[in-house]
């Protein structure tokens, strides 16, 4: 298949674009710039939202995956209600054009505070703009989906682990502080418990499930057990050798997290042959 990722290069495309290529599909990969994408993949520099007609423009792909997201760390930040409608134009273009599946990167950000393991009918009442955003073109892309007859698939992402300086998390941020050599890193109680997922796992769960149109919908991209958020830092930083020592309480945990929460991970099993 011809698969269209946008946000291509970005922390989690660029994986996710190895991933693909290494399923044997041909991949278009598209950013403001295609510096760090595989140079496997089609790679087309460009302002996304500026192009009148993106399905012929990208070469008529039979999968949208939709990564492109701008201040997805900073959970408050404008951008997001800004930028809706800008991806509400974008999705509402392919929805009208020849494409078989529209999948979007989405986040359990959605879900807001919730307690225990997450699904596909679990009630979504975001706390952040973030959170609010990513709701919203969901709903916005689910609708377009039924009423054009396309394939739909929300990839719900949650915590991925992995030191790259690409990425804003909480990871890449101490991967950073490591490498400018400072010797302690302002943490929270770490008492929360999420749902962590390697960065290698993360992107071939999102390939997997971009590169089969038999389960839809929902989809965790997710490990599918809760882990104290004190723990795993802990750990990732004996594994990567670091010398780095957590400030605990430095910080307040945020209102809007829970304190124990995990993706069911049915679906991701069953696409991957689990």
């Amino acid at each position: 298949m011809k698969i269209l990722v946008t946000g291509a290069n970005g922390y989690i495309g660029q994986g996710i674009v190895k991933a693909i290529l290494s399923l044997g599909h041909e991949v278009v990969a598209t950013d403001i710039h295609t510096d760090f994408v595989d140079e496997r993949a089609e790679r087309v520099a460009c302002d996304l939202f500026s192009v009148a007609d993106p399905y012929h423009y990208f070469g008529m792909p039979e999968v949208l995956l939709h990564l492109a997201w701008r201040d997805g760390f900073i959970h408050y930040s404008n951008a997001h209600i800004e930028d809706l409608p800008m991806h509400y134009h974008f999705i509402e273009a392919f929805a009208k054009s020849n494409i078989k599946t529209m999948a979007v990167m989405g986040s359990m950000h959605e879900v807001g505070f919730y307690e225990g393991s997450i699904n596909e009918n679990t009630p979504c009442h975001p706390e952040s703009f973030y959170g609010i955003a990513k709701n919203t073109l969901r709903d916005i892309t689910k609708l377009y989906c039924k009423q054009n007859h396309k394939n739909f698939q929300w990839l719900r992402g949650y915590y991925i682990v992995g030191n790259s300086k690409f990425g804003s998390s909480i990871f890449s941020k101490i991967t950073t502080a490591e490498e400018e050599g400072k010797e302690e890193f302002p943490f929270t109680k770490g008492l929360n418990q999420f749902d962590f997922i390697n960065y290698e796992d993360f992107c071939e769960q999102a390939a997997a499930v971009v590169c089969q149109d038999k389960i839809n919908g929902i989809i965790n991209i997710c490990s599918g057990r809760p882990e104290k958020l004190a723990d795993r830092v802990e750990q990732f930083i004996k594994e990567n050798g670091y010398h780095i020592k957590l400030q605990y309480g430095a910080f307040p945990d945020r209102p809007y997290d829970s304190k124990a929460v995990w993706g069911d991970v049915q679906k991701i099993e069953s696409i991957m042959g689990k």
